[in-house]
């Protein structure tokens, strides 16, 4: 059984800056892309950030490109997510997810495990 922990939301400024971390539970952690995945109040779950399993291919959706960082530690089971420049339109719940392959872009059909989510509230 996979289980996945968020980490790092909270409340900050617009134009501040938070660090989610995900840890995963379970095997193989490095077989496998993750993903960062945001939804807000009204709107559909949106893809943020995946990650494919060595960290040398990611994508980001365009609203955050330049401001947010994805990354991992294979050694330590977690992924990270790194928010710069936040905007008000940035808050939402925020939810690490695990591919069901190496590598699976920003679909999030193809991910399986899920964590809880973590609040990212922006002031402005």
């Amino acid at each position: 059984q996979v289980q996945l922990v968020e980490s790092g939301g909270g409340l900050v400024q617009a134009g501040g800056s938070l660090r989610l971390s995900c840890a995963a539970s379970g095997r193989a952690f490095s077989n496998y892309g993750m993903g960062w995945f945001r939804q807000a109040p009204g709107k559909e779950r949106e893809s943020v950030a995946t990650i494919n399993w060595s960290g040398s291919i990611t994508y980001y959706v365009d609203s955050v490109k330049g401001r947010f960082t994805i990354s991992r530690d294979n050694a330590k089971n977690t992924v990270y997510l790194q928010l710069n420049s936040l905007k008000p339109e940035d808050t939402a719940v925020y939810y690490c997810a695990r591919s069901v392959r190496s590598w699976s872009g920003d679909d999030p059909r193809s991910y399986d495990y899920w964590g809880q989510g973590t609040q990212v509230t922006v002031s402005s």
